[in-house]
C-alpha cells in the first residue's frame, strides 16, 4: 500500500496531543506544525482519522504541490492534477484558498483561478465539468499558499470534524467540540474519575467527556467528504464503522460525568444535546449555581469555560464574579483539580487561587489560557501559602 500525505488542522495549542492521537491510529512521519499536523499513511487511514480523531478540525489529503510566482503558476499546478481520477464530474465543488505571506494580491482571484483550473482539467479529460456549490458541496479543494509554494489538498472530512453530528441548535457554540476534547486531555482526566462542568451551557465539555466514557468514536453519528471521492470503498468503511459501534460500552449504574448550570434553558439544551449524541445515560445534569453547589464527589476534575466578556459592562460584572468563583471553589471543591479556560487575562489575578499551570490555547481567534488550579484543602491563594510556609 502506497503512503499518502495528509494534513490535519486543529485548534492552535493542540498540535502535540493531535500528533500523538494520529500516531496511535497508525500514522507515520507525524510532524506537528503551527495550526495542525502533517502525517502519512494509506488512504484507509483517512477513514480512521475522520472517525476517531477527537482533536482534528479536518483531514486533508495532499494531491499536489509546487513553486509559484503568480496566478498563472497556480492555475498550471492545479490543472496538472488528474482531478477526474479523484471524483466524478457530476459532483459539486467548493474551493478555499488560505495564504501565509503570499505575494498574490487577491485570494478571491486565486480561488477563482483554482476553480477554473479544476474545471478546465475535467473538460479536457471528460468533456464535462463540476458545478460550484459554496454552501453544501460534495467535494472541497483546499489550497495553501506560502511566499513561494502552493500545496493542494482534497478534503476527506466534508463538514469540519468538530461537528460531531449531534448538535441541533444552529447558533455557534462558544466552545468547539474538538477544543473541549483537548481541554479534557490537557487536564489529565481519566474515564471513571468524577468530572464536573458547573457552567456547562449547551454541554459541550461534558458531552465530550461522556463520549470518552462511552468509548464512542466522535465521528460515529455523521457522514464524511471521502464518501464522495472515487477511492471510497463502502464495505471497508462499513466494517470500520461497525467495529467502532461494537466498541461502545453500556452506561454505568452511577454516572461519573456531571454537568450543571444556573440557567434552566442551558440545562434543557445540555440534556437534549447529550441525548442526541447518544450519551444521555452517561451524564448527570442538574440546575445549580456554581457559587453555591456542592461537589458531586470527594475528589475529581472540574473543567469549565467560564464567561469572559468582550464589552466593558460584562467585564465589570465578571470582575465581581471571579473572586466569588474562587471562594466557591475553595469552600466546596477541596480535593479537586480545577481547569478553567479563559480569554480574560484578569481571571488568574481575580480568582484568588494559586494557578499551577497556564496552557496557551486558541478558541477560534480568541487567545486563551487553560488555568490549572489544584484545590488542596487549606491551601488557597498566595497569602495562605505564605502562612503555611511560616509554620
Amino acid at each position: 500500500m502506497s503512503e499518502e500525505r495528509f494534513f490535519a488542522p486543529c485548534p492552535r495549542g493542540l498540535e502535540v496531543p493531535l500528533a500523538a492521537e494520529l500516531a496511535a491510529l497508525g500514522a507515520s512521519a507525524v510532524a506537528p506544525t503551527d495550526g495542525g499536523v502533517a502525517f502519512e499513511g494509506p488512504l484507509a487511514l483517512a477513514y480512521a482519522a475522520n472517525l476517531e480523531s477527537r482533536l482534528a478540525s479536518r483531514v486533508l489529503w495532499r494531491v499536489g504541490s509546487g513553486r509559484y510566482r503568480d496566478e498563472r503558476d497556480v492555475h498550471a499546478l492545479a490543472k496538472s492534477i488528474p482531478w477526474p481520477r479523484y471524483f466524478r464530474g457530476d459532483r459539486t465543488l467548493r474551493v478555499d484558498v488560505a495564504a501565509t505571506r503570499s505575494p498574490l494580491t487577491s485570494l478571491e482571484f486565486a480561488t477563482l483561478t483554482v476553480k477554473d483550473a479544476v474545471c478546465d482539467r475535467f473538460r479536457a479529460d471528460t468533456g464535462t465539468r463540476p458545478s460550484v456549490d459554496k454552501r453544501a458541496p460534495d467535494v472541497r479543494v483546499h489550497v495553501h499558499l506560502t511566499a513561494d509554494a502552493a500545496t493542494v489538498y482534497l478534503d476527506t472530512s466534508g463538514e469540519p470534524l468538530f461537528k460531531r453530528g449531534w448538535r441541533r441548535d444552529t447558533e455557534a457554540a462558544p466552545l468547539r467540540e474538538n477544543l473541549a476534547a483537548g481541554l479534557l486531555l490537557l487536564a489529565g482526566w481519566r474515564v471513571g474519575e468524577p468530572l464536573l462542568d458547573p457552567m456547562c451551557g449547551s454541554g459541550t465539555i461534558a458531552i465530550e467527556a461522556a463520549l470518552l466514557a462511552a468509548n464512542r468514536a466522535p465521528g460515529l453519528g455523521r457522514t464524511f467528504g471521502f464518501q464522495k471521492l472515487a477511492w471510497y470503498d463502502g464495505p471497508t468503511w462499513q466494517r470500520m464503522r461497525q467495529k467502532a459501534q461494537d466498541r461502545v460500552v453500556a452506561p454505568p449504574r452511577h454516572a461519573t460525568v456531571f454537568a450543571s448550570d444556573l440557567e434552566a434553558g442551558a440545562v434543557a439544551k445540555c440534556t437534549s444535546n447529550a441525548t442526541a449524541a447518544g450519551v444521555g445515560a452517561f451524564l448527570a445534569i442538574e440546575r445549580a449555581d456554581v457559587l453555591a453547589r456542592a461537589a458531586p464527589a470527594p475528589s475529581g476534575v472540574l473543567v469549565s469555560n467560564p464567561p469572559y466578556g468582550a464589552r466593558l459592562s460584562e467585564r465589570q460584572r465578571l470582575a465581581q464574579f471571579y473572586p466569588r468563583l474562587g471562594d466557591a471553589l475553595k469552600q466546596h471543591f477541596a480535593g479537586w483539580h480545577a481547569w478553567l479556560l479563559s480569554g480574560d487575562p484578569e481571571l488568574a489575578k481575580r480568582i484568588g487561587l494559586r494557578v499551577a499551570r497556564r496552557i496557551p490555547l486558541y478558541n477560534g481567534a480568541i487567545e486563551c489560557r487553560l488555568y490549572g488550579i489544584p484545590l488542596v484543602a487549606g491551601r488557597h491563594g498566595p497569602r495562605a501559602a505564605s502562612a503555611d510556609a511560616a509554620h
